[in-house]
């Protein structure tokens, strides 16, 4: 199975188009008009992730929802999957646009790529929502550490070749990934869960799969715990909003990002998990409108 025998799931209002980004074709969902917000998904899924969110903003903000390479309808080149050329494919993306700045909404491995973006290009983004990822400044060594690292099991399994093939392209391990632990599994249908399960079947993608999590257990974990960012400020107005029940990514230990950040907070929602941005669409498109607009600090829903 290829990407190109999934068929693309509609959303109303949504267009598709594909763009040329240093020869790699990135896939694009797009709809609205008005000051651009670019959201970027994280593993396992694609632009699709933003299906209850980007309706909502795109009533006054043009929303551009691109699938990372190797993911969705994107290409996936052979590669090691390092987190800054995929952040570089959307500053490449940006400029194939004629974007000179945006506010960005981010998840997961996206929301990891969105703080790196912050740092490298400040001044590309006017305001950041991170959604359930951890931040880039670690916390400082203590028991915790061996709990949170306990958590990337999952990861040691998806980078091992052989094995990281098998269980995205012939179990249920990816759609599991997606609602175990959720407050509301009722958010995903069965035809949804498909969506983002039927594409990764694809060998290429599949295999991007797992070079996207070999590169980060073998070439940025360990820069990262002992402290390659703790010399680079976060200028970007930024709120980390985090569903407390992840599985993947402990609440408790998001990093020392009030030493090295601006302007950020941290809203933690005991009433999702990982996958927040389909959980609470209505939560996450409200904070965005509250950052992006420049109002008052968020309120509760």
């Amino acid at each position: 199975m290829t990407a190109d025998q999934v068929a693309l799931p509609h959303v109303e209002g949504m267009t598709h188009r594909t763009v040329d980004v240093g020869g790699v074709a990135i896939h694009v969902a797009e709809a609205g008009s008005g000051p651009p917000i670019l959201l970027l998904h994280g593993w396992p899924q694609h632009w699709f992730a933003w299906r209850k969110v980007a309706p909502a903003l795109a009533a006054d903000h043009r929303v551009i929802c691109p699938d990372l390479r190797g993911f969705g309808w994107s290409d996936a080149p052979p590669g090691a999957y390092d987190k800054a050329t995929l952040g570089q494919d959307m500053i490449g993306l940006l400029d194939a646009l004629g974007l000179d700045r945006v506010d960005l909404i981010a998840h997961d491995w996206g929301a990891w790529i969105g703080f790196l973006l912050c740092l490298d290009h400040p001044e590309r983004f006017a305001h950041y929502l991170a959604l359930n990822m951890y931040t880039p400044w670690p916390e400082p060594p203590s028991p915790r550490a061996i709990a949170v690292l306990a958590r990337l099991w999952y990861q040691a399994a998806l980078a091992t070749p052989g094995l990281g093939q098998v269980l995205i392209r012939r179990t249920r391990f990816v759609a599991s990934i997606i609602t175990t632990g959720a407050v509301h599994p009722e958010a995903w249908t069965r035809d949804e869960l498909a969506v983002f399960t039927d594409v990764l079947k694809s060998p290429a993608r599949a295999n991007a799969s797992v070079r996207l999590y070999r590169t980060f257990l073998v070439r940025e974990l360990m820069p990262f715990v002992r402290g390659h960012f703790l010399g680079r400020r976060l200028t970007v107005p930024t709120l980390l909003l985090h569903g407390t029940h992840d599985l993947a990514v402990d609440h408790r230990a998001l990093g020392q990002w009030r030493e090295h950040a601006d302007d950020m907070d941290v809203e933690l929602r005991e009433d999702s998990g990982h996958f927040i941005a389909e959980e609470l669409p209505d939560v996450v498109a409200a904070r965005a409108r509250a950052l992006f607009d420049q109002g008052s600090r968020p309120r509760a829903l």
